[in-house]
């Protein structure tokens, strides 16, 4: 970890929040800054939750988060797959100036860089414990887990569920899938029914023995990822099968870590955020979930894809019953975290702005961010985000084209399409049904210009660019 510097306080503002005329100053305590539980779900899409109008399968935990909080309606991955989501989700960094792309697999030789700072390196001088259980995926080598980038403890699956010989169609690819504690394999190919249950378990204790202290609770579930498992208490319990089943026991699991809150007295000392790394992977079918009226999903940088559900809470600074419709990025979260602790942000330059204004729900609060950018495969740049306003750039994606997902756990097969210079307007259009490119053509040209700068910075490989800003990522020792 690199040196820090004192946290840079200036955002920009202007309207746009919607739901609170006057909350409550958001600083921590002065006795103690704020515990932090941040729960990620994998492959969980934008309509997967009842508060995001699921229908066949009940999330009254979640639903009660942003009923006691708020609910963001335009937040944003800054990649539509995992190594890569899971990278901005801790660094506060894009993937892509890291050097990490795609989900890492169990062949992989690089992981994140020992100088990069996660969330939880931000947070440890002050004091915090740190615990992460669930799906890692940022590299598998002992020089990669989470022990050795700022947590004190982790329990969970290193890659993806789905990277083992089980795989219904790259079985021969993977190894037997390790189950991990602290930096050693303890067991193989391990019952996946108790994953969801065992996060859970393993959060509650994290949060009994931590009254008196505060801590960072990361909780990132292997779930609803393929392959799809519920314990025996769950299966059969939804009316939407065997994924409403592994959706409901997510649930129950962020009601068992909010009760612990509760119990303890925590409640009002504890921001905690629910999100996704990307969204569904729908060519499962019946085994994934919904974009709700998003178009497409993991995989592609279309609406679907890369926003996802994000619920804050934290009581009597975040306003209960509040939507936020700017938009905002996991990348935003470790400055975030970092400014409602009172921790320094890293030396290294980070993406990521602090929207705390928007958690406020201060009147006029707005986006910090002029764009957001949406990259995939290896560093391409696919599109953008800058106000109401979406740019496709030129590229090719895979969609099943009308043609419905795979059952039983058996993937369909994707086709491949070319998107070329679109515009949208997804504050008319969020579906993103109707390119507006030839009649906004100087809306096009601003976006662009914007695109060529992130192109400097970060490079695209679509146009073979190579950023100044780009930073390798972290090589296995002695390769």
């Amino acid at each position: 970890m690199r040196p820090a510097i004192p946290l840079l306080l200036s955002v920009l503002l202007a309207p746009s929040v919607l739901a609170v005329a006057s909350a409550p100053a958001l600083a921590a305590p002065p006795d103690r800054p704020p515990n932090v539980v941040l729960i990620v779900a994998d492959d969980l899409g934008y309509g997967d939750l009842g508060c995001y109008g699921a229908k066949g399968f009940r999330t009254p935990n979640l639903d009660r988060l942003a009923a006691d909080g708020m609910r963001f309606d335009a937040f944003y991955v800054s990649e539509p797959v995992c190594s890569a989501s899971r990278t901005s989700i801790l660094t506060g960094c894009y993937a892509v100036r890291l050097g990490i792309h795609g989900a890492l697999g169990p062949k992989a030789e690089h992981g994140i860089h020992p100088d990069e700072v996660t969330i939880a390196e931000v947070l440890k001088p002050l004091g915090y414990s740190t615990a992460a259980f669930g799906k890692w995926h940022l590299g598998h080598h002992l020089e990669f887990l989470p022990l050795r980038h700022g947590f004190d403890e982790y329990f969970g699956l290193p890659y993806s569920n789905d990277m083992w010989p089980q795989h219904p169609t790259a079985g021969k690819d993977f190894p037997p899938l390790p189950l991990i504690e602290g930096e050693k394999v303890i067991a193989h190919m391990p019952d996946q029914t108790k994953l969801t249950g065992s996060y859970a378990e393993r959060a509650v204790r994290v949060i009994e023995r931590n009254v008196e202290r505060p801590f960072f609770l990361y909780v990132p579930h292997s779930m609803p990822h393929v392959p799809l498992h519920a314990s025996e208490a769950y299966r059969g319990k939804s009316s939407s099968g065997l994924y409403g089943d592994v959706i409901q026991e997510i649930d129950a699991s962020v009601g068992r870590i909010l009760e612990a809150l509760a119990r303890n007295g925590l409640r009002e000392r504890t921001l905690v955020l629910f999100t996704s790394d990307n969204g569904p992977w729908l060519s499962y079918g019946e085994h994934a979930g919904s974009a709700g009226p998003l178009r497409e999903g993991k995989g592609t940088v279309w609406e679907g894809g890369v926003r996802v559900p994000c619920i804050a809470r934290w009581p009597g600074k975040v306003p209960a019953g509040s939507t936020c419709r700017e938009p905002a990025m996991t990348i935003d979260l470790l400055p975030t975290i970092a400014a409602l602790a009172g921790a320094e942000l890293p030396r290294r330059a980070i993406d990521g702005k602090d929207i705390g204004p928007i958690l406020r729900g201060e009147p006029g609060a707005k986006s910090p961010h002029e764009a957001l950018f949406f990259y995939f495969q290896q560093g391409e740049l696919q599109g953008l985000r800058s106000g109401r306003w979406k740019l496709i750039l030129p590229h090719k994606y895979r969609t099943l084209g009308g043609k419905p997902g795979g059952k039983g756990g058996q993937p369909a097969v994707y086709e491949q399409r070319d998107a070329g210079v679109e515009l949208y307007d997804l504050e008319a259009d969020p579906s993103e049904t109707r390119d507006v490119a030839a009649a906004s053509p100087e809306v096009v040209r601003r976006l662009e210009a914007l695109a060529e700068r992130a192109r400097d910075d970060l490079g695209d490989a679509l146009t073979k660019r190579k950023g100044k800003g780009v930073r390798p990522a972290g090589k296995r020792a002695g390769r």
